[in-house]
């Protein structure tokens, strides 16, 4: 089980608060051992350190009367969207409130005039979609798991769109945020650009919950396209698929997706969604556009994998048989640790620059393959992101010990190449080790800004920066 931080108890204001508390909430807060375990980090191997209670909010102004109180007697507060982040960010390493967003499920107003939208912080992305439908508009950013947008904009998630639509960072236009000092502030507006001051829109996205909990969310939206091709394309190995990934991008084709599956997690993926890829090196993709475009597009893709000894690809059309393959890919997780029942899975990623990513993935094939792990890798190779799934037995020491070098070597290296040791899943307590060989001074300006907005570290602390 990987080592977490722990921090020192603050016992009597702990026990203050959730004293008033539960005179406040009633049945919308719980003390419940098995409530409180699930508002702790349960997705990989990192240690679960459940909070010592949970308020289940319902407006901003109720998490600002939490925090206030919170504030009153020194007691950390932790925001919790729908518990689907995978680096700690929503354990309680000195105990303290889980404040759960996920009954603040409001879409506030939807503008299609504006390509815009409004929603409180537990609306998940899966129902704003389906919200939007009928508008003929879509929010992009697809993280894999129907995390909530709170969530989403938090850790500054991206997913298997990001290569043409960016990440939350691009897709939100404004937040309201309750700061640890329990004011409401809202970031910005919905103009598309402003000059009016520090952006401070862009400091709360990715700040984890450590500088305030985001409970309102204004985002960009995007018209469905016209036509939409998705499809497979086999590989003879890892080099030539990630390659063909390189080529694609400089020659500027605006492809919406491009995945990459390695052989394992091909062997996973058919054996848990039921399907017959050949299992070898795969890139699962997409394009977006009118279909003539559509057409095009995958034509010069088929030219260029055909260079590097891929194909042939085969596209689907049809809707249904596009969501069938792109459920197979969000389920990789589950299908990688079906590949070893009762062992845990962990799931770490890195992102490096596009020009290094063949050289960066196969390194980390070789050094699956020389420690003897189970080890399958998928990524959203468009933009040079890509993902680890580690498999280790819980009861076996010495294979857990191999996991954890094999992970700090990962991030190690995509930082040597130019990268950064978390592309999408964030620092939350996973990641923070290798910060200071990423950014280096720049760490001292990030704990400089935490003490400055929150000078009693009670927003979700030992999380990015430990002060």
């Amino acid at each position: 089980m990987a080592p977490v931080l722990r921090l020192a108890r603050n016992e009597t204001g702990i026990e203050a608060v959730l004293s008033r508390l539960a005179g406040q909430f009633g049945d919308r807060f719980s003390r419940a051992a098995a409530v409180r375990e699930q508002h702790g980090h349960t997705t990989t191997r990192i240690e679960n350190q459940p909070p010592d209670g949970v308020v289940f909010a319902t407006s901003t102004e109720e998490v600002a009367a939490v925090v206030r109180l919170c504030a009153e007697h020194g007691v950390p507060v932790i925001p919790f969207g729908t518990g689907t982040s995978l680096e700690g960010h929503v354990n309680a390493p000195a105990g303290g409130i889980s404040i759960d967003l996920s009954r603040m499920d409001r879409i506030l107003a939807v503008r299609p005039e504006d390509l815009d939208c409004t929603v409180e912080a537990g609306v998940t992305r899966k129902r704003l979609n389906e919200t939007l439908r009928d508008t003929g508009l879509f929010f992009p950013i697809d993280p894999g798991a129907d995390a909530s947008i709170g969530g989403m904009a938090a850790t500054r998630a991206s997913g298997t769109n990001a290569v043409r639509y960016g990440t939350m960072k691009d897709a939100v236009l404004s937040l309201t945020v309750v700061t640890p000092s329990g004011d409401i502030v809202r970031t910005g507006s919905r103009a598309r650009k402003s000059s009016a001051g520090y952006d401070l829109t862009r400091l709360m996205v990715g700040s984890e919950g450590t500088l305030g909990v985001i409970t309102e969310i204004t985002l960009r939206l995007h018209g469905i396209p016209e036509g939409i091709a998705g499809g497979v394309c086999p590989f003879p190995s890892i080099e030539a698929a990630c390659e063909t990934v390189i080529a694609t991008i400089q020659a500027g084709i605006p492809v919406a997706r491009i995945e990459l599956l390695d052989a394992l997690q091909v062997k996973a993926v058919n054996a848990y969604s039921k399907l017959d890829l050949a299992e070898t090196p795969t890139l699962f993709i997409e394009f977006h556009g009118t279909k003539a475009g559509v057409a095009e597009q995958a034509e010069i893709f088929e030219a260029i994998a055909a260079d590097f000894g891929g194909g042939p690809a085969v596209f689907a059309t049809k809707a249904e048989e596009r969501t069938r393959l792109w459920q197979a890919r969000h389920d990789a997780y589950w299908a990688s640790v079906a590949l070893m029942p009762g062992w845990k899975g962990t799931s770490t990623d890195v992102c490096v620059p596009i020009s290094q990513l063949a050289a960066c993935v196969t390194a980390t094939q070789d050094d699956i393959a020389e420690t003897g792990l189970i080890a399958p890798i998928v990524g959203h190779v468009g933009d040079g992101n890509f993902h680890v799934l580690v498999l280790a037995d819980p009861a076996d020491d010495i294979m857990n010990a191999k996991a954890d070098a094999f992970i700090g070597r990962l991030n190690e290296r995509a930082i040597a190449m130019g990268g950064t040791c978390t592309g999408e899943h964030g620092v939350g307590q996973g990641k923070m080790a290798y910060l200071p060989g990423e950014h280096g001074g720049a760490l001292d300006l990030m704990r400089a800004i935490k003490r400055a907005l929150d000078p009693g570290n009670i927003m979700n602390p030992g999380k990015i920066v430990a002060l």
